[in-house]
């Protein structure tokens, strides 16, 4: 997931058992768990501007690979932890 961010590439992996594409943006630790944001691509959004990042738990992602595929993060997108009491990581 770091090279993931790190070269803006999408994955594709499996959460809680269902097939997600994600544009990963950030990487952080919440009460000693990592998390990334990430934008889910299979998502139906009614507009781009509805579009927003998801918070999934890293332990919840299995069968993840990085594609060749790159992308660009959302045009309102500001690396921040998502709280007071999360550690950002990384980010695009």
């Amino acid at each position: 997931m770091m090279e993931a961010i790190a070269r803006r590439r999408i994955v594709s992996t499996r959460y809680n058992g269902d097939a997600m594409t994600l544009a990963p943006h950030q990487m952080f630790e919440r009460h000693g768990a990592l998390f990334v944001s990430a934008l889910n691509l299979n998502k139906n959004w009614r507009s781009d501007e509805e579009r927003r990042l998801g918070q999934f738990k890293l332990d919840g992602l299995g069968e993840t690979e990085v594609t060749d595929e790159a992308f660009e993060p959302l045009p309102m997108f500001q690396p921040a932890a998502p709280s007071d009491k999360d550690t950002l990581l990384l980010a695009v």
